[in-house]
């Protein structure tokens, strides 16, 4: 994989359903770890000129452990995302397609230091750049990776991507054919809207008023749900007009 080129994963759930996520470049995970490791430089120089000014000497420890937590803290309490992935629009997630937990989080800070502080990166970035799956060591322990939640530059048109869908795409909600074009077009425009305001409380409202018109149960999370459904109707809407 190219040092700077995105790809794709594939992501099967136990639904059967078919997840694509854009992998994240290694440029953008060295930039996003850049503005993190600036941030603890950053602090370093606060907690030295306030030790400075109230003439204390701020303890080693003290200064030591919010650097030491700060990416665990982040993660699992930012829903895998650092204030430098947060910059650059990444976010760690499991293979699977469902969040990552605090389990997978601390597997992956735990391998932090052999991969990435004791061997400036070098591990991680040979490990990422060969595996084709952009996993880092602590990544491949935890069974997660890293996506961009940015949208690509190439957009295909609704109608394109609708006839995309068509050739071998078996749809896992039939109901999907109940909703309205006007519905279908409101919960594309709102997931457009949540790649970037993150508005979970708005998908969980969307996805559950879907459900009571359709009629669906499903465990599958919200956001996967709503595409989901986005494709199946797009597939047989196409159907119903080739009949």
């Amino acid at each position: 994989m190219p040092f700077f080129l995105m790809s794709t994963i594939r992501i099967q759930t136990t639904q059967n359903v078919t997840l694509e996520y854009e992998i994240a470049s290694v440029g953008d995970r060295i930039v996003a770890s850049l503005i993190d490791y600036g941030l603890y430089i950053t602090w370093f120089i606060a907690a030295g000129l306030l030790g400075y000014k109230l003439r204390i000497g701020m303890g080693g420890f003290l200064t030591i452990l919010p650097t030491t937590f700060y990416m665990l803290a982040c993660e699992v309490f930012f829903n895998g995302q650092t204030l430098g992935k947060k910059a650059l629009h990444l976010r760690v997630v499991r293979l699977d397609g469902t969040r990552a937990g605090l389990g997978d989080y601390l597997l992956r800070w735990l391998l932090r230091p052999v991969e990435i502080v004791m061997s400036v990166g070098v591990v991680a970035l040979i490990t990422i750049l060969t595996n084709g799956r952009g996993q880092r060591l602590g990544d491949l322990a935890a069974g997660t990776t890293v996506i961009t939640l940015k949208k690509r530059a190439q957009h295909l048109s609704p109608m394109a991507a609708e006839a995309a869908l068509i050739e071998g795409y078996q749809p896992v909600f039939a109901q999907a054919a109940a909703l309205s074009d006007h519905d279908v077009a409101l919960i594309r425009k709102i997931l457009f809207h949540h790649s970037k305001q993150q508005n979970y409380l708005l998908i969980n409202e969307v996805a559950n008023k879907v459900k009571a018109i359709t009629g669906i149960r499903t465990d599958l999370q919200d956001d996967p749900f709503l595409k989901t459904i986005l494709r199946d109707h797009a597939h047989l809407a196409a159907m119903e007009n080739q009949s």
